[in-house]
């Protein structure tokens, strides 16, 4: 543990609305359940590049599932609701459906849902080529879709609603041992807490580019140690030579925020890290603000 605390800067994260989809995926085993998991995830952890973004929020205990298997909960989001459409069937189609004995069922709050995304018509139905039908299986409708181990159940329709994306902070430490041992802790934390994802990233970046105009985003230079000699306004001092940002998204702000303050109060006392930062864009990103301080009680 530090000798004290790190520093929490009096600095902000800048939230903005995005739409959200959540997903539970299911399979015959915990094995094919993560296999499934990962697959449909895929390339889904920066906003900078479709496809949209997609993280599991959690794992999800046979007891707790519609059909008594085991399974991971998903989250999919997008600032473009036709966007995130598209790709939660895009998803569902390559990431699920060909992964043995896997199921897939709306894990959407019922009483937040705006939209639905329909499978009818979609690649995910026409894969059944007319033998696929819906029934009321699991105490829910679903498609029962033909293929070699059985038949797939998918869920006739997936809720979309409104969340919370951008949240985040910096962690800053003086080794990438300590600010990944401080960053895997935070992520322990927020998982914790219900509706939330927490990532890692090592490329933080800011909106827009310096050099590359047409860049829609560039390396966060002034969080970057490598550099720092070579950056006018850095703000990463001689103590500091590694810095990860954890990124928060949720389904409301209340839980955005529990989920930032939990993995703070978990990174801050690691030893070696030495400051909490946030990244804010001068309101480029998003309208919203959580202040650091404000969370932590300083």
């Amino acid at each position: 543990m530090n000798r004290s605390p790190a520093a929490i800067d009096d600095s902000f994260c800048e939230v903005f609305s995005a739409y959200f989809a959540r997903i539970l995926i299911t399979a015959a085993t915990s094995r094919w359940a993560m296999e499934s998991a990962l697959e449909t995830k895929g390339l889904g952890r920066s906003a900078t590049l479709p496809p949209s973004e997609a993280f599991i929020e959690r794992e999800e205990r046979a007891n707790e599932s519609p059909d008594g298997r085991p399974g991971y909960i998903l989250q999919i989001t997008d600032r473009k609701r036709t966007e995130l459409e598209y790709w939660v069937v895009a998803r569902i189609r390559k990431g699920i459906l060909p992964i043995p004995t896997t199921a897939v069922f709306d894990a959407f709050p019922k009483d937040r849902a705006e939209y639905s995304v329909k499978v009818k018509n979609t690649p995910i139905q026409l894969f059944g080529d007319g033998y696929e039908e819906i029934r009321e299986i699991f105490g829910r409708r679903m498609y029962r879709i033909p293929r070699m181990d059985g038949f797939f159940h998918v869920e006739e329709e997936f809720g979309i609603g409104k969340g919370v994306a951008g949240g985040n902070f910096l962690i800053m430490a003086d080794s990438t041992g300590s600010c990944l041992l401080a960053s895997e802790m935070a992520l322990d934390a927020i998982k914790e807490i219900p509706y939330v994802t927490g990532r890692i990233a090592a490329s933080g970046s800011k909106v827009g580019g310096n050099s590359y105009q047409n860049a829609v985003a560039t390396t966060n230079d002034a969080y970057c140690p490598c550099i720092s000699d070579r950056v006018r306004h850095s703000e990463v001092g001689s103590d500091v030579n590694c810095v990860y940002e954890i990124i928060v998204n949720g389904l409301d702000l209340e839980h955005v925020k529990t989920a930032i303050k939990a993995g703070i109060d978990k990174a801050k006392d690691v030893y070696g890290v030495r400051r909490i930062a946030a990244g804010n864009y001068g309101g480029k990103l998003g309208n919203g603000r959580i202040r650091l301080r404000d969370l932590v009680g300083e």
